[in-house]
């Protein structure tokens, strides 16, 4: 079987269910009006799909082998499918939720089933390309989604962003049904079902993901929700590892974390997805409350990052058959630190091109980042165990993902508080610039025929509005700067990892 026909065929609906992990983000507002729902009730039409992505994720690999993976991957497109066309569908915001948990519970196999058919499919010298195919499609679908998202739902509506998957998914059920076989060791086999690890999972996972999806928002543990979703989340989260240690048939074979390369390399994709993530989420919420940019003009901002991500991504696939893979990946991280600390230096008056450039810099440093990551970490797993480690690095990678947002935002409030404190010390009588702007402002706001009772209120009001808009820049700024501190402390970590070479050229060959 041609292997560019493969990675065409599993790639194609992984990219949709990725890209429908953020297009709905822009286009909630206009949900929530065709509902008739409200800001909270819309909000569960992003979490209901992270949640059930996420409890599906980890058990990719159990699954595959209780089916067969290739009816398993059919039966995920389908459902994904069905999902899409019920969402678009939708009377009222329940049967919207509802259908988006069916989609995450379709969506969430692909991205480890693909990269597993991927690492087997393609000779391990050419697994660095393989890797790149998979990067772009990953990288490239949360920058594409928005854009999409805010594009189909100015131009026609809110319903087409769902019904955009379904022809798409009909030819990727054709496609499978056709080009891929299933080896020996994915085909059907029979086993005892793990009960107690299923529904410890099911819980643990869930519940977290709503955690950190509505924390910020029910300002944490001063929500006796999240309160117990959280207790309820750690305390099956411990008693699932306990089970799975001990099970005959694991839904995780957690055992896999004994590979050095593996835990070490689980470990930088978790921290590296919770910076890169964070910075793709915190610059178009900067674009949009403080620059006054729209949607579609936010999404022109992420969109190079793609261009150069997918430039890179096959350069970084040729070279980790040349270069140790360990200082590519060191290269990819730096490059990224360097970008997030370039966007640490935005202001209010930052125009198009100094936005961008930081973001193109993102992109080459994902491609350098990505591709030899995943090789040094999957490169001297059997491929007997590769569903298994594939579902388990997709999680941490998404968690990673989720906990950056839900702490960088919480950040993000926080940091607007403490700077506004100290911005409004200086709005007194006694301050000599406070003394000069003024009788100023009142002026300029006179000659605009604005007249205002009492006197100078206006110029007060004026000077509130640009404090909060220089308390949220300066929030941003220490987000961003925090970002790219922590991708220099993951440095070290690539020196856990083994020889990158005798990884790479050792690939699957066990």
């Amino acid at each position: 079987m041609n292997r560019w026909i493969v990675a065409i065929t599993v790639m194609l609906p992984t990219l949709i269910v990725i890209v429908d992990t953020t297009v709905v983000n822009v286009s909630l507002d206009h949900i929530r009006g065709s509902l008739s729902a409200g800001i909270d009730e819309s909000t569960w039409a992003i979490t209901s799909y992270l949640a059930s992505n996420a409890i599906i994720i980890p058990m990719t690999g159990w699954l595959s082998r209780l089916f067969g993976r290739k009816r398993y991957l059919i039966f995920s497109i389908l459902l994904f499918t069905f999902g899409s066309l019920m969402c678009g569908s939708s009377w009222n915001i329940q049967s919207l939720v509802f259908f988006r948990i069916l989609q995450g519970v379709g969506g969430g196999a692909l991205q480890p089933i693909s990269m597993a058919i991927l690492l087997e499919t393609f000779p391990p010298h050419q697994h660095g390309m393989a890797m790149a195919i998979f990067g772009i499609g990953t990288m490239f679908g949360p920058i594409i989604g928005p854009l999409l998202g805010g594009w189909i739902t100015d131009n026609w509506s809110w319903h087409w962003i769902f019904y955009i998957n379904v022809p798409i998914g009909i030819v990727s059920i054709l496609m499978a049904l056709f080009f891929i076989v299933d080896p020996p060791y994915m085909e059907r086999t029979k086993m005892k079902i793990d009960y107690w690890g299923l529904l410890f999972l099911v819980m643990g996972f869930g519940c977290l993901q709503i955690v950190l999806d509505k924390g910020q928002r029910e300002d944490w543990f001063s929500s006796s929700f999240i309160t117990w979703l959280s207790f309820i989340s750690i305390s099956s989260l411990i008693l699932f590892i306990i089970v799975e240690f001990f099970a005959e048939n694991p839904i995780v074979n957690l055992r896999t974390f004994k590979n050095r390369s593996f835990s070490s390399g689980n470990m930088i994709a978790f921290f590296t997805f919770f910076c890169m993530f964070s910075s793709i989420v915190l610059l178009p919420i900067y674009l949009q409350t403080l620059m006054g940019y729209t949607s579609f003009l936010a999404g022109l901002v992420l969109a190079p990052a793609g261009i150069s991500s997918m430039i890179a991504m096959p350069i970084a696939g040729k070279l980790v058959t040349k270069i140790n893979p360990k200082a590519i990946l060191a290269f990819g991280l730096a490059v990224a630190a360097y970008s997030v600390h370039l966007m640490s230096q935005f202001n209010l008056s930052a125009d198009f091109n100094t936005i961008v450039w930081p973001r193109v810099v993102m992109g080459a440093a994902i491609g350098f980042h990505f591709v030899p990551l995943t090789i040094l970490t999957l490169s001297s797993i059997r491929k007997e165990e590769m569903g298994n480690a594939t579902a388990i690095f997709n999680l941490l990678r998404n968690l990673g993902g989720s906990f950056g947002v839900a702490i960088v935002t919480t950040i993000l409030a926080r940091r607007a508080q403490f700077h506004q404190v100290h911005l409004v010390e200086h709005l007194n009588p006694f301050d000599r610039n406070f003394q000069l702007a003024v009788p100023q402002i009142s002026q300029i706001l006179q000659d605009k025929g604005f007249i205002s009772s009492p006197p100078n209120q206006g110029s007060l009001s004026v000077i509130y509005s640009q404090l909060i808009k220089q308390a949220t820049m300066m929030s941003f700024n220490d987000a961003f700067y925090l970002l790219s501190v922590m991708m220099m402390l993951i440095l070290p970590l690539v020196l856990l990892m083994k020889k990158g070479k005798e990884g790479v050229s050792g690939a699957g060959m066990d």
